[in-house]
């Protein structure tokens, strides 16, 4: 079981854990990256770091 912390002073509930995926969308095939996703999911991993110039916003398309 996973002890979730408050992210700041919001209500949002986030895993210590931050799932990265910077490589995703180039390096990382999609099949794997979304292996990897639903394995993190699977575990209570919530916190994922993403962002639009992760290999040319790939990688946000790949998250959802």
């Amino acid at each position: 079981m996973i002890d979730y912390r408050y992210l700041g002073r919001s209500a949002l509930k986030v895993s210590p854990l931050c799932l990265g995926t910077m490589m995703f969308g180039q390096q990382t095939p999609d099949d794997e990256a979304f292996r990897i996703l639903d394995k993190a999911r699977e575990r209570g991993i919530n916190f994922l770091d993403t962002a639009d110039v992760y290999n040319g916003g790939n990688s946000e398309q790949v998250v959802g």
